[in-house]
């Protein structure tokens, strides 16, 4: 009896071991499952970032608002008459003033640039109290 036992356990092992470690063990197909949805999840990812370029792609030949978005983002360019300011955030010390091809001059300051403002001379007032 102990014989047959030991028969038939030894044969369950064998039987087992295909099924949990060979070829088309579960281990492998546990392993090859989580390699497809990583690669599904990159799959998605691509397909976002396509789409997004096949918008900007659409909107680069149907107008001109992408046009000048990034010229005015990526080149620094502005349109002719038109006034740029950009904000900075003060620890700029180095101010210098430059001539625009108007013939107006602007202050630099860094990136910073403002139009110049003319002088007006007003008459000199009078306080309310006459003096």
């Amino acid at each position: 009896m102990r014989l047959i036992i030991l028969c038939l356990s030894a044969l369950l092992v064998l039987i087992q071991y295909p099924l949990w470690l060979g070829k088309g063990g579960w281990l492998r197909v546990w392993d090859l499952d989580k390699q497809v949805q990583q690669a599904q999840k990159k799959n998605d990812e691509l397909k976002e970032r396509n789409a997004k370029l096949a918008s900007e792609v659409d909107d680069l030949k149907q107008g001109t608002g992408a046009v000048e978005e990034r010229a005015r983002y990526e080149l620094g360019m502005i349109k002719q008459n038109e006034v740029f300011i950009q904000v900075l955030d003060g620890n700029s010390a180095h101010v210098r003033s430059e001539p625009t091809p108007t013939g107006s001059t602007v202050a630099v300051s860094g990136n910073m640039v403002l139009p110049a403002v003319p002088a007006i001379n007003l008459p000199p007032t009078t306080s309310p109290s006459g003096r």
